[in-house]
């Protein structure tokens, strides 16, 4: 740049000479004055440029990164995009699922509850016909009533039996005709006959041993008394033997055995339907 900004100088100075101007020594520093500040202008425009041209070249730089940083988050964005757009859809479709499902839950236990409200329905119906039924029998040992939704008919071992006998007496087998009516009625009704003893040890009872067999054996008395004698079907009807393990009464006094030997029968309503619906 210097050596051409020389030339044109020596051009201009020939051009002034060729024109037969003698220049004096004042204007003559005052043109090499004004060459040299016209030189130092030059190179200072020329340093500003290279700066400027490397600032373009940063900014330029800079500006592709953020073209590219750009491209790269507007591809997450159109990724999440269509993230959002799938979860919205399957959490619309699982929501009408659960939705779905929950309805049928409802539903279900609304017919579980209404089979639950039917099964009370009928167990207060039939404690009542054989509160009715065997009202005759309340001063002799006989109570019914409902627990855990089935019925018990209690009856003290001394209206069915002697001391110590697994034979049913006259007494006791009025009781059972009496409860056997009712049960002929209910068709649907499951029957259990429990026998129970108190703790007081077995002796001289022949083949009878200990308080279970005698408990099993007049569960069985009832038992055979209901299927053969009044006709209740043998498919509706167990006999266990509950021994002394089960009590009512816990004090050791005669009042509290007496209570404790008794003949339960346990009557349930058939739940087949209320399986079903809870399955």
């Amino acid at each position: 740049m210097n050596k051409l900004f020389l030339i044109i100088f020596a051009c201009f100075l020939a051009a002034s000479l060729n024109s037969c101007v003698v220049l004096s020594t004042k204007k003559f520093n005052a043109l090499v004055a004004q060459r040299d500040s016209l030189s130092a202008g030059w190179d200072q425009a020329n340093v500003k440029i290279g700066s400027l041209e490397e600032e373009v070249q940063r900014l330029k730089a800079d500006t592709s990164r953020m073209n590219s940083r750009i491209a790269e988050l507007e591809s997450k964005v159109s990724g999440l995009d269509k993230n959002y757009a799938l979860l919205r859809a399957n959490s619309s479709s699982e929501i009408n699922k659960l939705s779905e499902d929950l309805k049928k839950r409802e539903a279900r236990l609304k017919e579980v509850e209404e089979a639950l409200r039917k099964r009370d329905a009928a167990t207060n119906a039939l404690k009542e016909k054989l509160q009715q039924a065997l009202l005759g029998f309340k001063q002799s040992g006989l109570s019914v009533d409902i627990r855990d939704g089935k019925v018990y008919v209690s009856l003290t071992d001394k209206l069915l039996f002697s001391s110590g006998s697994i034979i049913i007496d006259e007494k006791g087998k009025q009781a059972l005709a009496e409860l056997a009516k009712v049960l002929k009625t209910q068709p649907d009704i499951n029957i259990s006959v429990e026998g129970h003893t108190d703790n007081q040890k077995v002796v001289n009872l022949g083949q009878i041993k200990d308080n279970w067999d005698l408990s099993v054996l007049r569960a069985t008395s009832v038992v055979r008394y209901l299927t053969e004698v009044q006709k209740i079907e043998n498919n509706r009807i167990t006999a266990t033997g509950k021994g002394q393990y089960q009590p009512i009464d816990a004090a050791n006094t005669p009042e509290a055995r007496s209570h404790n030997r008794r003949i339960e029968i346990v009557l349930s309503p058939k739940l087949d339907e209320l399986y079903n619906l809870i399955k």
